[in-house]
Order: C-alpha cells, then structure tokens, then sequence
C-alpha cells in the first residue's frame, strides 16, 4: 500500500488491520473496512494470519523433515549441522528445565521454538511488499486496493497467540491431572500454600497463578511482536517525507531490523522455556 495514497493514520490502521472473514448483514463475505472487521464478532476468521501461520507451519515440517531424510553418519552438509545444532540446543533446554519423562515435551518444544520464530521471521520482510501484493491483486480483480487488508506477522495477531497458549494451557492441565489424580490437582489448588484454613486465599493465589499462565504467554508475544511491527511501518513512513528523511529512515530500518533478530529468537526461546517450565510443573507432585 502506497504511502502517498494514504495520511499516516490511515496508513498505519491498514497496515494494523487483518484480512477479516466473516459474518455481516447476514451474510459471510470479506470485511472492506476496519469497522466492519471489527462488527463480526467471535466468530469471524482472520484469514491473512491463520494462511501464513500454516505457511510457516508447513515450512518448519518439510525442512526438518528434509534434513531428517537427508542425514547421514558421514560427514554432514552445513544444513545438516545447522539443525543438528537446533536440535542439539533443544534438547540441552529441555534436559535443564525439565527433570521428568515424557516424550512429548522435547518434540513439542522443537515445534514451538522454530514454528514461533519463523512466525516472528515474517515481520523482517519489508512492511509494503506483500501488503502493495495483495493490493496489486484485488484491484486486479476489480475490487478497491484500499480494502486490501493484509497482515503477515501471525504473533502480532493475539487470536495466533492466544491459540497456542490455550493449547499449552490445556495440556498443563491434562498432565496436573494425570500425574496428581483429580483430587491431588484440586488438592492443591485448594489447599496450597496456606492448608485447608486458607481455602479462599488458596484459591485465589493457586487460581490466578494457573490462569495467569496462558495469559502470560500469549500476551507477552503478542505485544513484542506487536511494538516491533509498529516500529517498522513508523520507519516506512519516513520515505515519503522526502530524501533526507528517506536515507535516515533507510539507516534506521537496518539497524532495527539488525536488532530485531535478537527479539524474534528471544521470544520464540522465552514461550518455548516458560512452556517447558510449565510442563515440569505439571509433573511435579511433591505438594
């Protein structure tokens, strides 16, 4: 989507609002306006997030699978080392953080790492390229450009983020329950840390702690991920100031898109570690 054609406000809520699907005036059709993506409620599908979710779903699957048919008990190729490497990495964090068996833990939290990093990936490709791709599309179809929704950053949507942390959420609960017996998982919401004396205050400090979780997770994500994509379109403004603001601009994008790798991996290792953690956790029934 082109600068010049939009005021910065305008621009910015294009560049902040998803491809929306979902129900309007009783029919279920593409949203045109952030107003109507907003009106469609629950139920609506945020189409740009969930497509290049899959994508790089789809990605981390066909590139481990890759090197997974690839390897060989020779000398290894450099793709192969890299994901050794991963791997390796992988398996040294959950062997620090989680003292119990279980298979899942170790793949599940390979999955996580690299699924949310090539997620977080998406926001290092510039703000106007598949935005201006999907605009060039729909006014080639005949519709309106400006109504050409498209986000590619899945984390900075919190329905992506929330998602997976819901998931975590469900399997801490399941694995409680599992290794605790029901009564010991309510036991100790119940009765931790005060005794049966301290039933209310138990409740409420073992409640929140456990709903806390899952909030945690997403939210601290999200809004990572968030902040740093608002970033990126602040900077892409600055080349329709003029050439001065431009070349800075071009300097600033570099140096935050250099440090912005940092973040991305960060927080792909801090859900992967906070989920391991939690697992452990899960696990553990020494109260």
């Amino acid at each position: 989507m082109s600068v010049e054609t939009l005021t910065s406000s305008e621009y910015i809520k294009h560049h902040l609002t998803n491809l929306t699907y979902g129900q309007l005036d009783g029919h279920w059709t593409f949203a045109h306006t952030a107003e109507q993506a907003a009106s469609m409620g629950f139920w609506s599908i945020n189409v740009d997030s969930m497509f290049w979710s899959l994508v790089t779903g789809l990605v981390f699957y066909f590139v481990f699978r890759s090197a997974g048919k690839k390897a060989t008990t020779g000398v290894p190729s450099g793709f192969q080392n890299f994901i050794e490497m991963v791997i390796e990495f992988i398996d040294f964090s959950v062997r620090d953080s989680f003292k119990h068996k279980n298979k899942l833990v170790a793949p599940m939290a390979l999955t996580i790492f690299a699924w949310i990093f090539l997620m977080n990936f998406m926001d290092l490709i510039a703000v106007d390229w598949l935005p201006q791709l999907a605009a060039v599309t729909v006014g080639a179809m005949g519709g309106d450009p400006h109504a050409a929704f498209f986000k590619v950053v899945p984390s900075t949507d919190p329905n992506i983020t929330f998602g997976m942390a819901i998931s975590i959420f469900f399997l801490i609960v399941y694995y409680s329950i599992k290794h605790k017996g029901l009564g010991g998982f309510f036991a100790e919401i119940l009765f931790h840390p005060f005794g049966k004396w301290g039933l209310p205050a138990n409740l409420l400090l073992e409640g929140v702690a456990l709903i806390s979780k899952p909030i945690s997770l997403a939210l601290r994500l999200f809004g990572n991920m968030y902040a740093g994509e608002i970033i990126f379109i602040l900077i892409a403004i600055m080349y329709s100031v003029g050439i001065g603001f431009g070349a800075f601009g071009g300097l600033l994008q570099v140096g935050w898109a250099l440090f912005h790798i940092l973040i991305i991996t960060l927080q792909a290792f801090i859900f992967m570690t906070l989920t391991i953690v939690y697992m452990d956790m899960a696990h553990d029934n020494e109260h």
